[in-house]
Parts: structure tokens; sequence; C-alpha cells
């Protein structure tokens, strides 16, 4: 597996991206196109379809959603337990989530530093990541 670094770290899931969104967006393109063309009596199916079409999009882009939010509380109980075992403090209140998700990134040696200056000067996640001297790869993300 490639060492993640600020470049490579984001995550891509090809069946997910890369297929299932593609594949509902021509689902959802051709139920319109069949409602457009129907002729009156099938009107209520065609629409029907379009509906369908819908409502799967909705559901894949919930179950996404709704497991990313499950992953970043478990992230959040991760890197306030880390900086607990560091510091005896938990994580400064101020921190937001994307912080705290970027922080997860900073290796040991930096990341009580660095989650402290992220707290002071408000830093966005971008420029937490970019501050990272010893980059944590977190291979595991979904």
């Amino acid at each position: 597996m490639q060492t993640q670094n600020f470049k490579n770290h984001s995550r891509m899931v090809p069946g997910y991206h890369y297929v299932t969104l593609p594949l509902l967006l021509l689902v959802l393109i051709g139920s319109v196109v069949n409602l457009v063309n129907s002729a009156h009596e099938n009107v209520y199916s065609a629409s029907l379809l379009v509906v369908l079409a819908i409502a799967t999009i909705l559901i894949a882009f919930f179950a996404r959603v709704f497991a990313l939010k499950a992953q970043d509380r478990a992230i959040r109980a991760e890197e306030n337990f880390r900086h607990y075992i560091a510091t005896g403090q938990q994580l400064d209140s101020r921190l937001r989530m994307a912080q705290i998700i970027a922080l997860r990134f900073a290796g040991d040696d930096e990341f009580v530093a660095l989650a402290k200056k992220a707290a002071n000067e408000n830093m966005s996640a971008k420029d937490i990541k970019m501050a990272i001297q010893h980059w944590k790869g977190d291979y595991y993300r979904a």
C-alpha cells in the first residue's frame, strides 16, 4: 500500500464513486426521458420510475453520509483519547470536527502542539494537514 501524504490521502471508493453514482445518474436521466416521452396513459408508471430513481439516489447518498458521520464520531473519540494520553487533558473544545479529523494525520511528536495551534489560530483542515511534518496514515477511512 502506498504511504499516505497530503497529496494522496483522500479516499475514492471505485465501486461507489465510479460505478454506482454514474449508474444512478443514468437511471434518473432515463426515467425522466421516459416520463417526458410517455403517452398519457403511461404517465403514472413513468412518474413512479422517476420517484424511484430519486429515492434510490437519496438512499445511496444517506448511506454514505451516515457511515462517514459514524466514522467521524469514532475519530473524535480516538483523537480525544490520544490527546488525553499525551497531556492528561481532553482536546480543546474550540476545535471543530473538521480540524479534529485533520489532526488524526499528525504524528505523535507534533500532535499536541498542532492541536493547540489549530485551536488558537482557528486553522482550516487544509492548513492543519499542510502543517504536518510527520504524516501518520489512516488506511481504514471509509
